[in-house]
């Protein structure tokens, strides 16, 4: 058997399956005739087969890249699609997985189907890799297996994906720009500092005259700068460094960050509706595939972004598990609007739950949207304005005694 396998090559290959569509993929055989019959078995007529150089595989082996929620979300819905148009689910898994361009996720994908081909049912095989699969997604798709409606819960699973990373995303963006472009204001400024300030006070020596307050308190800087530079640029990356280490490890200090994050003007606005919006996608996902709603409200505690709304959740379900109406027990929270807990009473008293949540879900993502872009234009002024005074600043203090010195003369 490991002799056999020791003669197995990689081939790209390219052609065409039953419905006429082109496809393509990677696969390993014997020799080229061996991978068209193989093919031809899966109903795939085969164009063109290459037999990899060793170069080539070494080069995609180092372009292989992790695995992204994106990475998982397009898988879902592919795996959707293919089993609503009848497709097999092991082929659909042979299908998505030689076709994908990313080496890490054809690997996760063809280990999955190896599970599924053995006996495995799909909910226990993606619950072999929890770093992509969590505990959400494997309840739905158990859901869907037991009620024979996989590929609806394949969609809603693809949906709920697709919106909850489309708010990541954005918040992601909204929040990077800032940044961003404060890390390359101090950059420029310490570079200035440490570098061009100097050859202007070699000159200001010369001048044999008082210099102006704001160009000796620039000169100081300056050299504090010089002097200091390895301990400022280190104390801010082990600072970076620290505090994301103590986010990780640390359940309370997380908690404080988030409990700090929703009282930020403005940007606790964004991030409230945020989670929100998936506390109402996640919940009516959930409610829609038949997960009971404490057994709902136990998988939605983690999928809300935020641990002061993760233990909240974590709450409500205590309450409704005694007998309590999910309405009061969003209520008690004092962290949700008036509207979303009319709209859960109204969805209890009517037996449409999952709809009405699917509404404040759409709602608030919305909101979240029209926030993101308010809060772009809004930063673009005032970031333009804190460059000019950082970088302004420093040409005026040094300018000041030449303008002086000009107006002696």
């Amino acid at each position: 058997m490991a002799e056999k396998a020791a003669k197995l090559a990689s081939f790209t290959w390219e052609g065409v399956d039953r419905q006429g569509r082109k496809v393509k993929g990677d696969s390993q055989a014997e020799n080229p005739s061996r991978l068209r019959l193989t093919l031809r078995q899966q109903g795939i007529a085969a164009q063109k087969i290459r037999r990899k150089s060793s170069l080539s595989q070494l080069l995609e082996g180092k372009r292989s890249k992790k695995i992204t929620p994106g990475d998982i979300a397009v898988f879902t819905r592919q795996l959707s699609t293919m089993l609503n148009s009848g497709v097999p689910l092991v082929q659909a898994f042979d299908i998505i997985g030689r076709g994908h361009e990313n080496p890490s996720m054809r690997k996760l994908v063809m280990a999955i189907k190896d599970d599924v081909e053995s006996g495995t049912a799909l909910s226990e095989a993606l619950g072999k890799h929890p770093l992509y699969f969590d505990e959400l997604v494997c309840n739905l798709v158990n859901a869907g297996e037991q009620a024979g409606v996989l590929d609806t819960l394949l969609d809603k699973i693809a949906t709920y994906k697709e919106k909850t990373e489309s708010i990541k995303k954005k918040i992601r963006k909204a929040l990077f720009y800032p940044t961003a472009v404060l890390v390359v204001a101090f950059a420029v400024t310490a570079i200035l500092l440490i570098f061009v300030v100097p050859q202007f006070e070699s000159l200001f020596r010369g001048f044999g005259a008082d210099l102006p307050a704001f160009t000796r308190m620039v000169l100081n800087l300056s050299d504090f700068f010089r002097a200091w530079w390895w301990a400022i640029f280190g104390g801010l990356i082990g600072g970076v460094v620290l505090f994301l280490e103590a986010k990780k490890r640390s359940r309370r200090f997380a908690h404080f960050l988030d409990r700090v994050a929703l009282r930020i003007p403005v940007v606790g606005s964004i991030l409230r509706k945020a989670a929100i919006a998936r506390f109402a996608r996640t919940l009516s996902t959930m409610f829609a595939a038949g997960v009971p709603l404490v057994e709902a409200l136990g998988s939605v505690a983690g999928a809300t972004g935020n641990a002061v709304y993760g233990e909240a959740v974590r709450g409500m379900q205590d309450e409704v598990a005694t007998g309590q109406q999910l309405q009061w027990s969003v209520e008690q929270t004092k962290l949700f609007p008036h509207m979303v807990v009319q709209m859960i009473a109204i969805g209890e008293e009517a037996g449409s739950l999952d709809a009405m949540l699917a509404k404040v879900a759409d709602f608030y993502e919305e909101e979240v949207d029209n926030a993101i872009d308010s809060l772009s234009s809004l930063l673009e002024p005032l970031i333009m304005a804190v460059l000019g005074v950082l970088v302004g600043g420093l040409v005026i203090a040094m300018y000041l005694p030449i303008f002086k010195l000009g107006s002696v003369v």
